[in-house]
């Protein structure tokens, strides 16, 4: 097969990545049915191996396909940066019916809440506590990613090194709280419509967080191997905006479920 082309657009190699990773996510959810079923992880445990075996694999010829083939032309990132662009506005559209869920029930609660939000018998946590914390922590990771992008586009390589390093720990620390509040908290996802909207958005939104943070994580790592230039540094690019929806996202849960909804 001839190596050279006279158009500016990428056509891929065979891979196996995308087969491997299906059966994988397959696997995955087969393994959870089994575990919440029959109580053994081993068939979900295989399905996370696959997985994630498929993912190191997978972005590693992504990796050497922008960093060191040059197939990632000008026109090939402007359509990647669409894609990126249309999958952040289909996420907002996952989170917007997490957020009608929880106004249909809280703007008027049914009989069956005792017309009142939150419903009788739930002791919601206080705003000004974990929440608060957790914002600030958000906010304060959103400045540290806008500082690296700068530094990256002033070419300084040592400041983007520290920016992405705060965000990634900032994150894993706002990981750690929510899954304290999570262990403490006094009422659980069978309480209610209330507990359901709020363990199903605020647990996808942590989910969420744990993606970003292995996404700047890479990020870092590709960074500090020097694959980036202060003109040619898409992935640094999706990985910021990806964590800018994410704390976008965590400022309508805290004002709406944490601090109005509570």
């Amino acid at each position: 097969m001839s190596t050279h082309s006279n158009h500016p657009f990428h056509l891929v190699d065979y891979s196996p990545w995308p087969l491997t990773g299906a059966i994988g996510v397959m696997t995955t959810v087969s393994g959870m049915v089994k575990w919440f079923h029959q109580y053994t992880m081993s068939l979900f445990i295989l399905g996370n191996i696959i997985t994630l075996l498929t993912v190191y694999q997978w972005w590693r010829d992504v990796t050497r396909e922008s960093t060191y083939q040059g197939f990632h032309t000008l026109i090939v990132t402007t359509g990647l940066r669409w894609g990126m662009i249309l999958f952040i506005m289909s996420e907002v559209l996952f989170f917007l019916s997490f957020f009608w869920a929880f106004f249909h029930s809280s703007l008027s609660p049914s009989i069956s809440l005792g017309n009142q939000w939150p419903p009788l018998g739930i002791l919601p946590f206080n705003p000004m506590q974990i929440p608060l914390l957790n914002t600030t922590i958000l906010l304060a990771s959103g400045i540290t990613i806008t500082w690296a992008h700068h530094s990256l586009m002033e070419n300084n390589y040592t400041q983007t090194s520290q920016g992405l390093f705060f965000t990634i720990i900032l994150g894993i620390y706002f990981s750690i709280l929510q899954a304290y509040e999570y262990i403490e908290a006094p009422f659980s996802i069978a309480d209610s419509v209330y507990g359901s909207t709020f363990f199903m958005a605020t647990g996808f939104h942590g989910i969420h967080v744990l993606i970003g943070t292995t996404f700047l994580l890479i990020t870092l790592i590709r960074h500090l191997n020097s694959h980036f230039s202060m003109s040619h540094h898409l992935g640094f690019e999706t990985a910021a905006w990806y964590w800018h929806f994410v704390d976008f996202v965590w400022l309508f849960l805290y004002l709406s479920i944490y601090w109005w909804g509570g």
